[in-house]
């Protein structure tokens, strides 16, 4: 998926099954609400090749229903072209942080800012934790911080 015009953001976490495409579809969720869904690009993708054409976990799956929020997603790896596409490369932890930077350092038209979405908790918990060996409290923690983040990144990217 490559960005047009307008702003772009990708997720990412390790397998692009539970916290990054919980993350998009809260983004993309609230940027439809706020009627800006049509000025972005918004994906979400994996460091990870482990669970390439999967959908996202059942329970994140549920969690997102349950409030209404809808996802088609299915996993996919960061690519090269990432890099170059998007404006904004979200990621979870310190971990995805590491090797986005690692990759990133391959590209040499590189215009993506790669930060944690927990930078933009106001409640300051920097790091979104893998939820995948968890209960599913695990992923409603998630989906909250997924939900605080995304609204203040979105707040200040409007």
């Amino acid at each position: 998926m490559a960005a047009t015009s307008g702003k772009s953001v990708l997720f990412v976490c390790l397998g692009n099954i539970c916290r990054s495409p919980i993350a998009e579809a809260v983004f993309r969720k609230m940027a439809t609400e706020a009627g800006v869904v049509d000025k972005w690009l918004v994906d979400s993708a994996a460091t990870s090749d482990w669970n390439v054409g999967c959908p996202p976990d059942g329970r994140g799956l549920a969690c997102l229903a349950a409030r209404g929020v809808d996802s088609a997603h299915r996993a996919r790896q960061v690519t090269k072209d990432d890099f170059m596409s998007f404006e904004f490369i979200l990621c979870m932890d310190e971990n995805n942080l590491s090797d986005l930077n690692r990759k990133a350092e391959s590209v040499k038209n590189r215009r993506a800012k790669i930060e944690l979405l927990g930078a933009y908790d106001p409640q300051k918990q920097l790091i979104i934790k893998d939820p995948y060996y968890g209960s599913d409290e695990d992923f409603e923690k998630v989906y909250e911080q997924c939900q605080r983040c995304c609204k203040a990144f979105l707040e200040s990217n409007s």
